[in-house]
């Protein structure tokens, strides 16, 4: 069953990306952020990605982990700390190439490296130390910012407590799936 939801995601892949277009928009309190989804070299984590927003489960959630100087994290909860539902965790795809430099999108996980279900991250810099190595799993990276890097530098500047959660809340109103020209 573990294996089960990445198997399904990565069959049905293929027919989510000849019908979604390859770029998102986050909708936030502080701005919009543009997203260049990395589809070929990351299809499990994209095509999980997109199953999320295209039932809207991002709506009104925030960026709950806030560090200057590293990345913003999002996805998970809502303004009120409540935890959003997930489906299953995704397999690691960390070894696809894509490094964690400046604006690139990433998935979040826990220390188990094939526990991805529907957190992300935007690195503030580049954070190569996150990448996958040869004896190492690192963070996937399946997308890139490609508008609204001021609007995540902004981001990364707001007052935190001493768990980097922003003291007044980063709402994610909704990421939206942007159409082809």
């Amino acid at each position: 069953m573990k294996l089960l939801i990445p198997f399904l995601l990565l069959i049905t892949s293929s027919a989510l990306f000849a019908q979604s277009p390859s770029n998102v928009t986050i909708e936030t309190s502080k701005g919009n952020i543009e997203i260049t989804l990395f589809a070929k070299k990351a299809p499990i984590s994209v095509a999980n990605f997109l199953a999320y927003i295209k039932k809207d489960n991002y709506k009104n959630s925030v960026f709950h982990r806030v560090i200057n100087g590293f990345m913003i994290q999002g996805g998970g909860f809502l303004a009120n700390g409540q935890k959003m539902q997930t489906n299953g965790a995704i397999e690691n795809e960390s070894h696809n190439g894509l490094s964690n430099l400046r604006g690139t999108l990433a998935m979040a996980r826990t220390n188990a490296p094939h526990s991805a279900k529907r957190q992300f991250f935007i690195n503030h810099k580049d954070n190569l130390f996150l990448d996958g190595a040869m004896n190492k799993w690192g963070y996937s990276v399946f997308g890139k910012v490609v508008t609204g890097m001021d609007i995540v530098d902004e981001i990364a500047l707001v007052a935190t407590n001493s768990r980097d959660k922003p003291l007044q809340p980063i709402i994610i109103y909704r990421i939206v799936l942007n159409t082809q020209k």
